[in-house]
């Protein structure tokens, strides 16, 4: 063993991240005191970016079993979906926060890069990609600084990687001002039986590093992930990795070219924590080891030591054990795209991961216990409910006061960032590479994209209202859960399975625990209700800025990446109105209630009320009815009532073909409430009025609230004889607001 590194105590520990009783439960695993790069090893994989130590006692309870699943939840780099005629999906979620925060740009982009590869190293082909975007209050530079470095990352590596971006959202509040959160989901196919296991069968079979070389950049990025930004985290810029899209395209098409030969056992992708990660979760999961020269490593920097190389996150990287005999065939592909193919190791079967650098062993652990469900430490923290929330049930809406002139308030709201078109963002992509996607033109509520060879199309889509979870985790989870699936349904799909990126704040915290602990509960009800399984994705604690003076955790953000599947894709909904004269309904109850609505926190500077209103047996029976509908092709638009209400939901189906809508309110329930109000379970359906009493005899057989709402016009909008003038008005307040509020 290398004896130049200084002893180790436990304020190394933890200063690397480590907590007194994990020090010494090392030391136990160990037999002795371990070195700085032991120890080191340790640090990262015991983090709660790779452990999800604080965390998977509850993802355990989340309903992980499936008829279409092919692998279970957390056994593969990505969940996997038989989505028929001998195809598979390959989808995953992933967080990367902290870095974003730091450096936007190589942060976001980074962060798509890692996504990816998750989906190619499984053997699947990317073919779209969804984000899930946090940002503070639009009107502070900083904010609008992290906006555009964000959007330009993102943009930048998908568009040159080739993949396009199909949907995604972007949600502002001041809770995120200096914690955003940057979520990122990729979706590949790939044949039933084609694909690798992150494993590393059969000792003696060499080990390969493949594609970039190692730098210095990432070094502790999971460490860095699994603690509080604070003022000074800008100096932690090391942990930000630095990533190279064109790179990762070679990595792409030379990797699935890689598995056709045959010569693979086992792959995955260099993530968080690097080589660490990779060389001990494929041999913890095998129950084998490896022995790796470091000497062997290609690398950016002269003199590295053995832990910075060992821990670098450096991008476009992965790991592969061959079949001994056949890596003539592994030279031969990575040469061809040019890429470094380098033997750094061998399986062996100790059970022990045995690292050497210049001749001498400088780290020598067990693989096992680095990983979940060997020696890891899972913790079950206190929790109790926050002040605030039984704060949020005294709220009376009776004590806001009715507007009194409903267009300039429906102006005032309808130009709010959250509400208003995200296209200053989404024109940055390239949604239509590959020529896969359906929704440019004729817009859905989900994504749609087609699956090349067949009349499959995939329905995906990601959805959270962080504000709904604050006000209640477990109602607030169930919602997103449930909007997930209603806009699948909505565009004609059918929903089969989650993915998840719960973001909170820290785990220690009392009341955030009990946040994640009833969101977890409100989300495996939901996805129960659904049918639609989790297959992984990733928990981001720490999402909170830490002051001298202060601490401010971000909003609970269970975002929820939902897989719907469509078998023919020209039964594809779409959310716009078709024709002057169709005819307006909402199906689903329409309540007195403005709880959590960007409504009651943009008029009324609101910032918290109880969750809106909801009711998940409900939410179900409107999604059956709905789908009903549409596979009996009884209506020609269906689009979901969310943010904003059902004025919003109105002016954005009109927007398409430049209609309009002459629509009355209800007398038994408030104007605002109803115009304005988010309570859910509501979709905005329009039909032929040739097939209006039709449709009106089927919903009075379905058990289910429906009420007329009015008509498409030619271009007008019309709330009860009140002129609200052209959709053009609108129409430029939509498209056009964000990108001003960029400009300044």
């Amino acid at each position: 063993m290398q004896a130049t590194e200084a002893l180790v105590t436990v304020e190394t520990a933890k200063n690397l991240g480590l907590k007194a009783d994990e020090y010494e439960k090392i030391i136990e695993i160990m037999g002795r005191v371990p070195n700085f790069t032991e120890l080191s090893i340790f640090s990262v994989m015991w983090s709660e970016h790779c452990s999800y130590k604080n965390s998977i006692t509850y993802l355990k309870k989340l309903p992980r079993e499936g008829e279409r699943l092919l692998v279970e939840a957390g056994e593969e780099n990505a969940g996997l979906v038989d989505i028929g005629g001998g195809l598979a999906c390959a989808f995953k979620i992933e967080s990367h926060n902290h870095p974003s925060a730091i450096e936007p740009y190589q942060g976001a982009a980074t962060g798509v890069g890692g996504i990816h590869r998750d989906i190619f190293t499984m053997g699947a082909r990317p073919i779209a990609a969804l984000n899930s975007l946090r940002f503070g209050d639009i009107n502070e530079k900083h904010t609008r600084h992290l906006v555009k470095g964000v959007v330009h990352g993102i943009g930048d590596y998908g568009n040159c990687f080739g993949v396009p971006m199909v949907g995604g959202e972007v949600y502002f509040d001041k809770c995120y001002n200096q914690n955003i959160l940057v979520n990122a989901m990729s979706v590949g196919i790939v044949k039933v039986g084609e694909t690798v296991s992150a494993i590393a069968d059969g000792p003696g079979n060499p080990v390969f590093i493949v594609g970039s070389a190692t730098g210095k950049d990432g070094i502790h990025g999971a460490t860095f992930a699994s603690a509080d930004l604070t003022e000074d985290s800008a100096e932690d810029l090391p942990a930000v990795q630095v990533g190279d899209p064109f790179q990762e395209k070679l990595l792409l098409e030379a990797s699935l070219e890689a598995i056709k030969t045959g010569a693979i056992v086992g792959m995955q992708d260099m993530g968080a924590a690097g080589i660490t990660c990779s060389t001990s979760e494929m041999s913890a999961k095998s129950k084998t080891g490896m022995v790796i020269d470091l000497d062997k490593v290609p690398t950016r920097q002269n003199d590295m030591k053995a832990f910075e190389i060992l821990l670098s996150e450096s991008q476009e990287r992965m790991l592969i054990v061959a079949h001994k005999g056949k890596e003539h065939l592994l030279f031969e592909v990575f040469d061809k795209w040019d890429l470094e193919c380098c033997e750094i190791g061998t399986v062996t079967d100790t059970g022990r991961l045995e690292y050497f650098q210049n001749g001498e062993k400088v780290a020598d652990v067990p693989a096992d216990p680095l990983v979940l469900g060997g020696g890891a430490p899972i913790y079950d923290r206190e929790y109790e409910e926050p002040a605030y929330y039984a704060k949020l049930q005294e709220f009376d809406m009776d004590s806001i006061e009715e507007p009194t002139d409903l267009l300039a308030t429906a102006k005032k709201l309808f130009a709010t960032p959250n509400l208003v078109s995200k296209r200053w963002v989404y024109e940055q992509y390239d949604s239509m590479v590959r020529t896969n996607s359906m929704s440019r033109n004729e817009p859905s509520d989900a994504a749609l994209v087609r699956v090349k060879g067949t009349q499959k199309a995939l329905a995906v889509t990601t959805d959270c209202n962080s504000a709904y979870v604050y006000a209640d985790p477990y109602i607030g989870a169930m919602i997103a859960v449930s909007e997930a699936a209603r806009n699948i349904v909505c565009s004609g799909g059918q929903p089969v399975a989650i993915t998840n990126c719960l973001n909170f704040g820290n785990p220690y915290d009392k009341g955030v625990y009990w946040q994640f602990v009833n969101a977890l509960k409100g989300m495996g009800e939901a996805c129960i209700k659904f049918n639609t399984p989790v297959t992984g994705g990733n928990v981001s604690f720490y999402n909170q800025s830490v002051y001298k003076d202060r601490t401010e955790p971000v909003f609970p953000t269970p975002t929820i990446g939902m897989l719907g599947i469509l078998d023919d894709y020209t039964e594809q909904m779409t959310l716009n109105f078709k024709n002057e004269g169709d005819v307006i309904f909402v199906i689903g109850r329409i309540v007195d209630d403005i709880a959590s609505s960007e409504y009651l926190r943009i008029i009324h500077e609101v910032a918290h009320s109880p969750a809106p209103y909801f009711d998940l047996e409900e939410e179900a029976h409107l999604q059956k009815v709905i789908a009903e509908l549409i596979k009996e092709k009884m209506i020609l638009s269906a689009h979901d009532v969310s943010d904003g209400g059902l004025f919003t939901t109105l002016v954005e189906a009109s927007m398409q073909y430049n209609l309009g809508f002459h629509v009355n309110t209800n007398r038994d329930v408030r104007k605002d409430a109803f115009l304005f109000g988010e309570g859910q379970s509501r979709v905005v359906i329009s039909v032929s009025s040739d097939f209006e009493d039709i449709l009106v005899n089927h919903l009075l057989g379905q058990n289910v609230d429906f009420s007329k709402l009015g008509v498409v016009s030619k271009g007008s909008i019309q709330i009860d004889s009140q002129d609200f003038g052209p959709i053009e008005d609108w129409k430029e307040i939509h498209d056009n607001t964000l990108g001003q509020h960029m400009e300044n």
